[in-house]
């Protein structure tokens, strides 16, 4: 069944497939989050730009499903587009992988190679961009289908639970690293699941059906063969957050690996006697830092392969915490670094975030180093997050400087790149303990510096006082505005002009995708727009908020993932089993959650207890996720037109993925302003008839 969207009645449409519309509806939305999230991953792995602006393919996510729903009812074949689409983005970035070149009048600092290769970004981009709508549009357009031959809340209930599956999936695979051909198997079974007739007749249907096999299977088969041949290379592996390249070789006798990361030089991992040789600067905390010359317990965050640990050995650690958030690279230090770290009974290592294991431990430490952790990635769902973001902030400096043993000291170098960052690092530090740091900058291009502080200034030697920081410094990052790299105050212009294409591409394909009556279909849910909006800002808060209580690993990123679509769902079953309160009284509860996120700050709960901090994080970031759900339950209910009205909530989330760039100016606690005004607008424009207030 279908709906006629020009005149509300429903038509009979053929459904290929042998499974039932409730089977079909949990598979369709199964596949489009599993494909959204492996898209993300892949092409982050190959388009360096995507590792900085993986919110980029989220967002074109976003604007073909809108379309593939509002679509859905009027679309007379099956959208094959999706799988052709899919092949030719993979065989086209498998063709041209791409590194990225960072300009030096650029105002956002990214830590990657130097050296271009592959398309430019306004060419490689939008391919990408226009890519991701196409191919997610046609397991929408699945979904949509479905959402016509059932009940609005049932299928609602069917897509989150489908929804749910898709996430749980590809977490697993993350947490087994898996690489890519699983992935690609996966979607292709379950397009051809979907999209493949099994109609046992002759004639012109058996014709038919073998060009829809080949139609669906031939892109797929060339998708495989690239995954393929990736995915059993000997030198690549999968982490949960890159795509890993090792290399061993003998430089001047000397045994080294390499790792490269998502086709990024990241690291080396060398004999300690070496790389204090060759590059004597990492002893420098050492020196630095009086009780660093003989230091007991050594905690290193950012521990890597291991090269830190060894220095720490080497320089007479008894006990050294080596706090690693990949897993994956952890492992291959353990397996391959020439000095064999990791095996030394006086180190202990930690997968888990840096912010998140001080945190959570009580220990005290003599040093506490900060070992190059750029992470080269953002976290998933949140638009400017970096993995190691809540290191550097004026919080974290003191939750460091909290953890020290009388005499200790805190100490952090880089290939920095730019004199003004040095200067904001040193100036937190000064903020954070009270005194100036020693800064000591190494006479290259990439501006290495080594920042160390004692716990007193009695507690550091330094070569030469620290004159402070240049006039144009920016202030030291803080939890709410994490953003280190950001050099300016206001969101940089390469940002404005991509969300402004982004936006004028959605405009366009919108329209082009509904015939000329997309928006006069939708315009009668402009509520459940700004409810899509709305909720998308919640969602980003949720994900920055427990990145910074609980780690930014991608453990913690799925957990609240799968805890939003919990919430979700709970709100469809209460909705669907429960006399609910009127919407005017969900209003006032979905207002009263964001005034409780309002009032508590992160550092109240950061205080507490681990088991307390999760209950009440929860019940503070799920409460008014709850109460919007409820209300655009009873809202969608009503509706007369399910597809537009469900995709004009979509195509809202996509307005509310390029708000979240408002973050770079407000902080994430300010986005609770904007999504309250968006909710806001929501209750003006919800309607006042009697079936909404019951």
């Amino acid at each position: 069944m279908a709906v006629d969207s020009s005149t509300d009645h429903v038509t009979t449409t053929t459904w290929p497939s042998p499974f039932g519309v409730r089977t079909r509806l949990v598979a369709a939305s199964a596949l489009m989050l599993f494909t959204e999230l492996a898209l993300i991953r892949w092409t982050g792995s190959n388009v360096v730009h995507l590792s900085y602006f993986s919110n980029f393919v989220l967002l074109g996510s976003f604007l073909g499903i809108g379309i593939g729903v509002l679509r859905s009812g009027r679309a007379k074949r099956l959208p094959y587009y999706s799988p052709i689409m899919l092949g030719l983005l993979v065989l086209v970035i498998a063709w041209k992988p791409v590194t990225v070149n960072r300009g030096s009048s650029s105002s956002v600092i990214y830590f990657t190679s130097l050296n271009t290769s592959g398309p430019p970004v306004w060419v490689i981009l939008p391919i990408i961009f226009i890519a991701a709508a196409v191919v997610l549009a046609g397991p929408a357009e699945l979904v949509g289908r479905c959402f016509a031959e059932l009940p609005r809340l049932t299928a609602y209930r069917f897509d989150l639970i489908g929804s749910l599956a898709g996430i749980v999936s590809f977490t697993a695979l993350s947490f087994l690293g898996a690489p890519p051909i699983w992935w690609g198997l996966i979607v292709t079974v379950v397009f051809a699941g979907l999209m493949i007739p099994r109609s046992p007749g002759s004639g012109r249907r058996v014709v038919a059906t073998g060009l829809s096999a080949a139609m669906v299977l031939a892109p797929l088969l060339v998708m495989l063969g690239v995954l393929f041949h990736e995915s059993t290379r000997s030198d690549l592996s999968w982490s949960p957050y890159y795509k890993v390249k090792t290399k061993q070789y003998t430089y001047e006798g000397v045994p080294l690996l390499t790792i490269t990361v998502n086709g990024v030089p990241h690291q080396q991992a060398i004999p300690a006697d070496a790389r204090l040789q060759w590059e004597p600067q990492y002893g420098l905390p050492y020196e630095r830092a009086n009780v660093g010359k003989t230091p007991k317990n050594v905690l290193i965050i950012g521990a890597g392969s291991g090269s830190d640990v060894a220095i720490a050995l080497k320089k007479g650690a008894t006990h050294v915490d080596a706090v690693e958030i990949d897993p994956r690279i952890r492992d291959l230090g353990k397996a391959l670094h020439p000095d064999r770290p990791y095996q030394d009974p006086r180190v202990t290592s930690h997968i888990d975030d840096g912010r998140a294991y001080l945190s959570r431990t009580n220990k005290k430490y003599d040093l506490i180093l900060l070992a190059l952790p750029d992470s080269l990635t953002l976290v998933n769902g949140a638009s400017s997050l970096r993995l190691e973001s809540y290191l550097f902030t004026k919080q974290a400096f003191e939750s460091a400087r909290d953890h020290l043993n009388p005499g200790g000291a805190f100490a952090m170098y880089n290939y920095y790149r730019e004199t003004w960052l040095i200067d904001r690092l040193a100036s937190t530090a000064q903020e954070a303990f009270g005194h100036k740091p020693c800064v000591d900058k190494i006479g290259d291009g990439l501006q290495q510096a080594v920042v160390t502080v004692g716990l007193t200034e009695q507690d550091q030697t330094c070569a030469a006082e620290w004159p402070g920081p240049a006039a144009i410094t920016p202030p030291p990052a803080t939890d709410n505005r994490p953003f280190l790299y950001l050099f300016t105050d206001r969101i940089p212009s390469l940002y404005l002009v991509t969300l402004g294409l982004i936006l004028v591409a959605g405009l366009v394909g919108v329209g082009i995708a509904g015939g000329g009556s997309s928006y006069r279909r939708m315009r009668p849910y402009a509520d459940l727009f700004l409810l899509g909006a709305g909720f998308m800002l919640l969602e980003t808060k949720s994900i920055t908020g427990f990145a910074l209580l609980f780690g930014t690993t991608w453990v913690v990123n799925a957990i609240v993932f799968a805890g939003v679509l919990v919430a979700v769902l709970a709100a469809v079953e209460v909705t669907r089993r429960f006399k609910t309160p009127p919407i005017k009284v969900m209003f006032a509860v979905l207002f009263g959650g964001l005034a409780l996120s309002w009032v508590f700050p992160d550092s109240w709960l950061l205080s507490m207890p681990v088991g307390l901090r999760v209950i009440v994080a929860v019940l503070i970031a799920f409460t008014p996720i709850f109460a919007a759900n409820v209300i655009f339950a009873k809202r969608f209910t009503d509706t007369a037109d399910g597809t537009a009205s469900f995709g004009a909530n979509l195509l809202g989330a996509m307005l509310g993925g390029c708000l979240e760039y408002a973050a770079l100016i407000i902080g994430f606690h300010g986005l609770l302003i904007i999504a309250a005004l968006l909710y806001a607008g929501a209750f003006l424009l919800t309607p006042k008839a009697r079936s909404l207030a019951r």
